[in-house]
């Protein structure tokens, strides 16, 4: 009788544990995230107000996910949007500033910046207000534990005797941010410490979390505590890790363990990181799937850096045809979308980009995505329309001249003659036999249907 009991709770458990892996993330996540327009210093009327637009203009067409990114616990002096806000107090080697942070050595909002958190509060009311608005919210953390909790020796929740001194692995630093140490996975009390971020991340509402400094170099341990963390949690949660390059060698442990993972470095509003980003996603072709997506980094559309963090306040650099080859590459690769733009201050050209429904469905539907060729002035990718035999056929002109880009029938399987449909224009072009070729200018992109005449 005990072991049918211990088998049925074994069985319980992990059939809960499979299905919480696959509620999330079964198409790229849609979204905005602060980084790309506020640097290290959103504030929670911008966040609100980012949410109030989502809702308005975007939920319709399945944008949902709305991320604070990094540093919320740190009150940024002014001017100071991005880096490093330790350094060592003379007199007793404690930091200054002091991040908010409880008596677990968990970081919690800054109340300067997130008035709604005063009183530890947490992310809950913020939480409270995208939920209200039929959204999800997410936040950036930082790998790792905070280095004020390893000096303060504050005891992990969960495990009793072990303080942030006994589990940190003080040699492993990131690069280029200074309030983090390492978790040393293997010392007793470094899984209970996630666990305990991740219930009290439950406990706010967090539907998304983003982990930096972990997918370059690739801590492989780091990434399998904070996944164990999620499934004990007793919520969905959205696991992103960052930034790239994440190795390709570790495409079977990365998709087991995250739901996005950086293929790339931080991506801006530059041509040539676009045709960057077309090798990088060659060589994650074939990988992305329902609950794990390789991500080609926020969409540089609209308006960045009003706060930090790279380059002066400005609407993205790219131009409009640039513009429409990077959001079509992004749904034809099927990545994750998330606006890096600041959303009130969208343009008509922005709008276009985001609420184009057709478009948004190859990004989050279409099936089996693949690079059909490319050359040194032409690309082009396609899909498979699920639940029919028509294709998704994205063709790009990466030369710096207008020309005309081709797409062979025969080469997707086609035959006997083909109906286009220019997604973008939503309009039905016509019927072609053997090819279908278009003028596109330099820099641009055209994104289509292909049904089959019979």
């Amino acid at each position: 009788m005990k072991l049918k009991y211990l088998l049925l709770v074994c069985c319980v458990w992990s059939v809960s544990v499979y299905a919480q892996k696959n509620t999330v993330a079964l198409t790229p996540p849609m979204g905005w995230n602060s980084y790309n327009c506020f640097g290290s210093a959103v504030h929670e009327n911008e966040v609100k107000a980012n949410a109030d637009y989502m809702a308005k203009y975007l939920k319709p067409h399945g944008w949902q996910y709305v991320v604070v990114d990094f540093l919320w616990s740190y009150d940024n002096p002014p001017g100071s949007h991005i880096g490093n806000p330790y350094q060592k107090n003379l007199y007793d080697g404690s930091f200054v500033p002091w991040l908010t942070m409880d008596k677990w050595g968990r970081l919690f909002p800054q109340p300067t910046k997130f008035p709604s958190a005063f009183g530890g509060h947490g992310f809950k009311p913020l939480a409270d207000y995208v939920h209200h608005l039929g959204l999800k919210f997410g936040i950036h953390v930082m790998r790792g534990i905070p280095r004020q909790a390893v000096w303060a020796k504050s005891p992990v929740l969960g495990a009793s005797g072990i303080t942030a001194d006994m589990i940190a692995d003080t040699a492993s630093k990131c690069d280029w941010m200074n309030h983090m140490y390492g978790l040393d996975m293997d010392k007793p009390g470094a899984q209970a410490y996630l666990n305990s971020l991740l219930k009290l991340y439950a406990s706010w509402g967090v539907d998304f979390i983003k982990v930096d400094d972990i997918a370059r170099p690739y801590h492989k341990k780091e990434i399998e505590g904070y996944h164990k963390a999620i499934e004990q949690c007793g919520r969905p949660v959205v696991l992103s890790i960052s930034p790239g390059e994440t190795p390709v060698n570790e495409a079977g442990h990365v998709t087991q363990n995250a739901n996005m993972w950086r293929m790339a470095d931080d991506f801006w509003d530059n041509w040539k990181e676009i045709l960057h980003m077309f090798d990088y996603a060659k060589s994650w072709e074939n990988v992305g799937g329902s609950g794990h997506w390789p991500d080609c980094d926020m969409l540089q559309i609209g308006k960045l850096s009003k706060r930090g963090p790279v380059g002066d306040e400005r609407y993205s650099r790219f131009t409009e045809d640039e513009l429409y080859t990077h959001m079509t590459f992004w749904c034809i690769y099927r990545s994750p979308l998330m606006i890096g733009g600041n959303l009130p201050e969208n343009r008509a050209v922005e709008r276009k980009l985001f609420n184009n429904d057709e478009v948004l469905a190859v990004n989050q539907h279409g099936q089996q995505p693949r690079q059909l060729y490319k050359t040194e002035s032409a690309m082009a990718w396609y899909s498979h329309v699920p639940n029919s035999k028509d294709i998704y056929v994205a063709l790009f002109n990466i030369s710096d001249k207008d020309q005309e880009v081709s797409v062979d029938f025969s080469a997707l399987g086609l035959k006997d003659g083909v109906s286009v449909r220019n997604l973008w224009k939503k309009q039905t072009i016509g019927n072609y036999k053997n090819t279908y070729t278009t003028p596109i200018n330099k820099h641009g992109a055209i994104l289509v249907r292909l049904t089959p005449s019979k």
